[in-house]
């Protein structure tokens, strides 16, 4: 997000309200019962349905008092008895001061800080997920309660696909498959909102509102002179189909989504703020979206001032506000928007549309039903903000995310004993806060470094850094490093990214470790008595051959940006204490990969052009560590125990012929199946799971499809289920999924629609395989 553009009178109204607010410890609220001049308004009435209380409100409404309501600091309207109300508020991985709803300058000084999303994911622990969510939704309605919020929507969980290894905001992002992460959005979603973990709870009240971002087709921030801003992203059909549009529409179907953010990007050339195709027709009205649309920061100024694509900024606001757009980050539409009136080019209906997305959400806040203390959700006390339970939550997220990429020769864990010495090495094992934390965090609660829990294991502990800064443009300190590692017991090193190399606005140019890291580790390893262990921040994959053959680097852990219980979380794994389980979100790519512009947005591969495709699904390259890999301290086995079908038979109504390069298949689409059908036809797969090791484990089983024949742009294999196995040593146990054969076996045809075709395919896990056949 960028605010570079907004208006002076924009920032002295928020230094005012934050003036007005910083004393209080009364949340703003509308509606005081004990106000005389407000009471009476239908608007404050719970009793009337919320659209009707909307229409009532914004029909008292001037057009002066309705513009500026339609930008994320959205001002007073003392006559109502309406505060001021902030839209922009973030809690990515924990409530964050990224936003400006926030403040951690009361009695709440900081909020639980959980591992960064990608690590996050890496648990495949969608109850995880749910609970994170549920934790921050909390923490968040704590701090409106104490005074500390003039808002409660909050813009996450970032949902666009992990498409390229460079993109710097890739970390926020639950990884590149859209099973996982529309299962990430759904899980997130219903926490923050107050929803249970199957959802269908939330009847009208929300505990905070979350908002599913950017949409769409958006993962490009700055790379080699090309910008967010100006991007115009060319997509195909197919792959919006499958791709990058599968996690927005399960976070609005599924999820119950309250809000959506637009993204910076254009797509096919239409600015994604001002696509009616995109914000009406298909996430409200095919989706049904009930909720608000927010723009990213600026991203209604760019469509004229950079894009070009308005003519003038009155057409800017038009295109956006009649896209169905909702409010704006900025202040374009507050200096715009009148004149666009004025000269007949916008309806004020438009306005009143928008304003009633708007109210409506705020309304479900319960922010116009008098004193807050009294409602649904007032009673969540400022005890609730780093409690016990959420840090231990933080922990479990990160003991459980982490994964294991190499222990060679059973190397890890290592011994507990006090009489051995531990030499720790690398600039990321006593960072700064965000070295843990990643980006889009507020305050943590209590944050201790990699070397300080490590520490609390072995006292007789030495440490140097062994290189300037992460960047490690200086390895001066490499003698001191190799002398320290020479005479210890056991080396870690703790090595791999920070912000400085990849955040928002910021993407990779090269997949490799920064500076002479790569020197570093391989001359500590080759002077240690014993083969080391390297642990590897970052958000996104780096190639780390050279340390996956190197065989005086024992083992490797890949720890993401583990939050503020991280350094806890990879010292009890290292001693044995956690045994890992955590598996990668995403391809890990050769350095290579680079050669490949940022800027193709094709997920499937072209052969005859050299070019690879993107991700597990489509890359038919070389692969450093593949998606779903990861190690255990234990072994896990598995076997089919029973399918409920084998067979398919899609012939209850006529089919439908496709010729593929002179090969005809019979298909048909999923919409004519239609929903009963898919429903009825639902399976169930049981797999065998067995703990064949020494040590108790949580598994993550991971359950793929691959069609027997790779044709027609069918991915080489996918995801079609997950679920967490926990198991003692040398157990056995049973677990069931369910296969919906509609999301499994269909695939995308080149104009975008969702097919069925007769063949065979194989359902995947772990070596073993099961063959399903569809007959049409």
């Amino acid at each position: 997000m960028s605010l570079q553009k907004l208006s002076l009178s924009t920032l002295l109204y928020f230094t005012l309200l934050l003036i007005i607010r910083v004393d209080s410890t009364q949340p703003p609220f509308s509606c005081d019962s004990s106000d005389p001049s407000t009471k009476n308004y239908p608007f404050c009435k719970t009793t009337l349905p919320i659209s009707q209380r909307v229409r009532d409100l914004v029909a008292r409404l001037t057009l002066d008092e309705k513009i500026p309501q339609l930008v994320n600091s959205a001002p007073p309207i003392p006559r109502l008895g309406i505060p001021g109300y902030e839209w922009w508020s973030e809690a990515l991985h924990g409530v964050a001061n990224a936003g400006r709803g926030i403040r951690f300058n009361g009695t709440i000084k900081g909020a639980t800080s959980f591992p960064q999303v990608i690590l996050t994911a890496a648990s495949f622990n969608s109850y995880m997920w749910y609970r994170i969510g549920q934790a921050i939704g909390t923490e968040a309605r704590a701090m409106y309660n104490a005074g500390q919020a003039t808002g409660m929507t909050f813009w996450a969980p970032n949902i666009n696909i992990f498409r390229d290894p460079r993109w710097g905001r890739g970390q926020e992002t639950p990884g590149e498959d859209p099973l996982v992460t529309g299962k990430y959005a759904v899980s997130y979603v219903r926490g923050v909102q107050g929803d249970t973990f199957e959802g269908g709870k939330i009847k009208g009240h929300l505990q905070a509102s979350a908002c599913c971002k950017h949409f769409t087709a958006y993962d490009l921030d700055r790379w080699m002179g090309t910008t967010r801003y100006k991007f115009d992203a060319r997509v195909t059909a197919q792959d919006l189909a499958d791709t990058y549009q599968p996690p927005f529409e399960s976070c609005v179907k599924q999820g119950s989504a309250s809000g959506i953010m637009c993204a910076y990007n254009r797509v096919n050339g239409v600015p994604s703020c001002a696509d009616y195709n995109l914000l009406t027709r298909t996430a409200r009205r095919q989706w049904g979206f009930h909720g608000y649309i927010t723009s990213d920061c600026d991203a209604v100024s760019i469509i004229y001032d950079d894009q070009g694509y308005a003519k003038s900024p009155e057409d800017a606001v038009v295109d956006v506000l009649k896209a169905g757009m909702d409010v704006e980050c900025g202040s374009y539409l507050q200096k715009h928007t009148k004149s666009a009136v004025k000269q007949k080019k916008l309806p004020e209906s438009e306005i009143d549309r928008a304003l009633h997305n708007l109210f409506s959400i705020r309304m479900r806040l319960g922010l116009f039903d008098g004193n807050p203390s009294k409602q649904p959700f007032g009673n969540i006390g400022t005890d609730r903000v780093c409690s016990p339970a959420h840090l231990d939550l933080a922990l479990q997220a990160a003991q459980d995310g982490i994964v294991l990429l190499k222990n060679s020769a059973k190397r890890l864990p290592l011994p507990k004993s006090k009489s051995m010495s531990l030499a720790v090495i690398g600039p990321n094992a006593n960072g700064d806060s965000y070295t843990l934390i990643g980006n889009y965090a507020g305050p943590a609660c209590n944050s201790i470094t990699i070397l300080q829990a490590l520490q609390n294991y072995v006292k007789n502990t030495f440490y140097d850094p062994g290189c300037d800064t992460v960047g490690c443009s200086s390895a001066s300190s490499i003698d001191k490093a190799v002398g320290i590692a020479k005479e210890a017991d056991h080396v870690v090193m703790v090595m791999g990214l920070h912000l400085a190399q990849e955040r928002e606005d910021v993407d990779r140019v090269d997949l490799v470790l920064p500076g002479k890291q790569q020197e570093l580790i391989t001359c500590v390893a080759k002077a240690a008595k014993k083969p080391v262990i390297l642990v590897i921040l970052c958000g996104g994959p780096v190639d780390i051959s050279f340390a996956k053959y190197d065989p005086n680097i024992a083992s490797i852990l890949w720890a993401g940006y583990p939050g503020e219980a991280g350094g806890i979380a990879l010292a009890e794994i290292i001693f044995g204490d956690h045994n890992p389980g955590g598996r990668l979100p995403m391809t890990w790519y050769p350095r290579d990969f680079v050669k490949v512009p940022m800027t193709d947005m094709r997920m499937r591969p072209q052969p005859n052009s050299g070019y690879p495709g993107r991700t597990y699904r489509f890359y038919r390259g070389h692969k450093v560590f593949e998606f779903g890999y990861g190690l255990s301290y234990s072994k896990y086995s598995y076997k089919f125990k029973h399918v409920t079908s084998n067979k398919l038979y899609l012939n209850e109504s006529s089919s439908t012929k496709m010729v593929v390069n002179q090969h005809t298949f019979n298909y048909k689409s999923v919409s004519q199946l239609g929903t009963e059908f898919c429903e009825n036809k639902k399976f169930s797969v049981t797999v065998g799971v067995e703990n064949d090791g020494e040590m108790d484990g949580k598994h993550p089983v991971l359950l793929f499809v691959k069609p027997e024949k790779k044709e027609n742009g069918r991915p080489i294999k996918q995801l079609v289920g997950f679920q967490i196995v926990i198991l003692k040593a040398e157990e056995k146990a049973e677990i069931e999924f369910e296969v919906s054969p509609c999301e499994a076996f269909s695939r995308a045809t080149e104009n975008g629609l969702m097919v069925m075709e007769e063949g065979t395919h194989l359902l995947l896990v772990g070596d073993e395989e099961y063959p399903i056949s569809i007959v049409v």
